[in-house]
């Protein structure tokens, strides 16, 4: 076997996808490979291009944030057709789960809970905050992003949202914001958002401030919770063995909490990286390095500075921070949100953002730019 990859989430299928087309041999390893997704996934309208034949998006008709209407377009995932696109390549998969890996100068061999092993040349480790055989979940005290949500009839949330219409950031009932998207089938995801805190906002203050905002007692078609840690750096430049991917190698952007169009834009990095390479452990490394190239790194940085910069405002403070970032020209919000390796573009996004933000938002934008 070429490429072992662990977990089958978006950011595994991609990974085993986009191997499997560069003619790799490939397993994929999950308990339920074929499990339905439970997340809501969204990405902006110029990274659907990097989805496979056949896979479906919810496309909104106008997108709003910080009561703005945003050029960039925005779509939402219909998982169920994703996963069956991918699903209808060549990528093998195994009902199972790994529970450890061994790394040598051959490549590796993968230890199953079943008590099987398979060898292979290279192991993708994408089994998000898991990050079973890259050093497990990480420790202390994170900063989360959290939100609970409600997917409702299109009808019952027309007061919140237009139809066909999604809500990126409502910040009306600080210091948490709405998030709204369509969903196949005329349903419409409402969902609470802690942007980020440490430790993570609880769910049931996130529930009880979501009954305010919609008003009335609405019964759920499905509910969803979200938690993860935005705070997750890079693989380090001395990783050996694994290759993290997705969100178990810190790929979540921290302002948005978005990995799954950056983690559908690198898998054919990474791919071609595997292919191209000869040697177990040459190949890892190059995988690992088109993970995370140096510019990649550099915007982590950058990045990085501007949550710190959002955990040090006052929550009555946040809305009008974002209220100056939407109201930079496109092409810098663009870098900004997806830039990933636009060191120039994220640079110059922040400068900017600095010089028309209020002078108490300076201020303290200031204090955290070492």
């Amino acid at each position: 076997m070429d490429v072992v990859v662990i977990g089958a989430g978006p950011a595994g299928w991609a990974v085993a996808d986009a191997c499997a087309r560069r003619g790799l041999d490939v397993l994929v390893v999950d308990r339920d490979p074929y499990a339905a997704w439970p997340a809501t996934y969204g990405l902006w309208d110029d990274q659907r291009a990097a989805l496979p034949t056949g896979a479906r998006t919810v496309q909104a008709s106008a997108v709003r944030a910080a009561g703005r209407t945003l050029a960039r377009g925005y779509a939402v995932l219909d998982n169920a057709s994703v996963l069956a696109a991918f699903a209808r390549g060549p990528v093998q998969v195994r009902a199972d789960q790994v529970v450890g890996a061994e790394f040598g100068a051959r490549g590796a061999t993968v230890a199953l809970a079943s008590g099987g092993r398979v060898a292979c040349r290279v192991v993708v480790d994408a089994s998000g905050a898991r990050r079973v055989v890259s050093g497990g979940p990480p420790l202390g005290l994170r900063v989360e992003q959290t939100a609970y949500g409600m997917v409702l009839p299109a009808t019952a949330v027309g007061r919140l949202v237009a139809p066909g219409e999604a809500v990126f950031m409502d910040w009306s009932a600080p210091p948490t914001f709405l998030y709204a998207v369509p969903l196949p089938g005329d349903r419409v995801l409402v969902e609470e958002t802690s942007l980020a805190r440490r430790p993570g906002l609880g769910f049931a203050e996130l529930r009880a401030r979501l009954a305010a905002r919609l008003g009335s007692a609405v019964a759920p078609l499905a509910v969803e919770r979200v938690r993860f840690a935005l705070d997750i750096g890079p693989t380090p430049l001395w990783h050996r063995g694994s290759v993290p991917f997705g969100a178990a190698a810190g790929m979540v952007h921290p302002a948005t909490g978005y990995s799954v169009g950056d983690a559908l834009a690198t898998a054919p990095k990474v791919a071609e990286a595997i292919a191209a390479t000869r040697g177990a452990r040459a190949a890892a490394a190059a995988a690992r390095a088109a993970v995370w190239p140096p510019a990649a790194r550099a915007v982590h940085v950058l990045r990085q500075r501007g949550l710190r910069a959002l955990l040090a405002l006052p929550p009555d403070r946040t809305p009008a921070f974002f209220d100056a970032f939407f109201a930079l020209p496109d092409d810098l919000q663009r870098a900004y949100l997806s830039g990933r390796e636009d060191v120039r573009g994220t640079a110059a996004a922040m400068a900017a953002l600095f010089r028309s933000s209020p002078w108490e938002i300076r201020a303290k934008l200031a204090l955290t730019r070492r």
